[in-house]
């Protein structure tokens, strides 16, 4: 089976903008794919090409073996697709729903069953409950077995945790484990940097460019600066302001109750004096802190617009 998908070039402007710049990728068959980026990355757009929903404007893509623009009638036999937004018939109950689209694909509930049992035992007290009236988790389950029911090969996932409280969200990523175990290739996108961790590659998008793709934890130990990670008693945004105007300090970022700083190691001993020398409130350092791919996410978009300072 040559469930990949892959992408060569892939372009997309619209009006106004250009929405996606030169994108390769590829995915393997059986992985899952992650696309990591802020909200108008151009991750929907990317996916609504791939899904056959729209045409590029240079570049070439496939979905297991076929081509998106000569073969969409093909692709779209063979693979599932999850928008963004919740898509499917509210009038209709859970179990309506799963009749209709296993109807569409000629299938039925009970021929791909063993594929969403496990996703179904947390729906099944609510079979009979209208789609609209589910809270968001049980939407969210109900959309990836609707997408599931017909076994594709291929499964598209357009930021599916987004606005589901954290308990639905890790119960997501579980089922795509398992789908992901049938060797169904899932290509998932999210804004959710700590979602990174569950895929086995991820690629970090931003402006509709791909800044870089790796697995999660290449991204991570391939991080080329010394990171600082400073919690401080004073005002943390008038700090943060000081920090910038540091020449050791090459980017100064807001993370929770904490400021990221990196520098190069030659400087870094130098940047500590400074700012424990100019504070005006209690500092503590960790001056050993690991970088999460939140960090090489801003490293990497720092890089591509060509800045030294932020």
């Amino acid at each position: 089976m040559n469930n990949s998908v892959t992408a060569s070039g892939i372009s997309k402007s619209y009006i106004e903008q250009q929405a996606l710049h030169e994108i390769d990728f590829s995915a393997q068959p059986g992985e899952i794919f992650g696309f990591i980026g802020a909200d108008g990355a151009g991750k929907t757009t990317l996916f609504k090409i791939l899904t056959t929903l729209l045409k590029t404007d240079t570049g070439k893509a496939e979905v297991c073996g076929y081509d998106v623009d000569k073969d969409f009638r093909t692709i779209r036999k063979i693979i599932g697709y999850m928008p963004g937004t919740f898509s499917l018939y509210g009038d209709l109950s859970v179990e309506e729903n799963l009749k209709f689209f296993a109807r569409v694909f000629e299938s039925t509930l009970e021929d791909n069953f063993d594929l969403i049992r496990d996703i179904y035992v947390l729906l099944e007290p609510f079979k009979k409950r209208r789609a609209a009236d589910l809270s968001g988790g049980m939407k969210q389950k109900l959309a990836l077995c609707c997408a599931l029911i017909h076994k594709p090969e291929v499964l598209f996932l357009d930021e599916p945790t987004t606005g589901v409280d954290p308990v639905s969200r890790q119960e997501f990523w579980q089922n795509l484990k398992t789908v992901s175990g049938q060797g169904i290739t899932t290509l998932v996108s999210t804004p959710y940097m700590d979602e990174a961790k569950q895929c086995d590659r991820v690629a970090l998008i931003q402006s509709g460019k791909i800044l870089q793709i790796d697995t999660p934890e290449n991204i991570v130990n391939s991080f080329p600066k010394e990171l600082i990670v400073l919690k401080t008693t004073e005002n943390k945004n008038i700090l943060m302001n000081e920090l910038r105007k540091i020449a050791e300090a090459e980017s100064v970022f807001s993370f929770g109750e904490s400021i990221h700083i990196t520098c190069t190691l030659e400087k870094k001993q130098k940047l500590i004096s400074i700012i424990t020398s100019t504070s005006k409130g209690t500092i503590s350092f960790d001056t050993q802190a690991k970088p999460d791919i939140e960090d090489c996410f801003l490293y990497y978009m720092q890089r591509e617009h060509g800045k030294s300072d932020n």
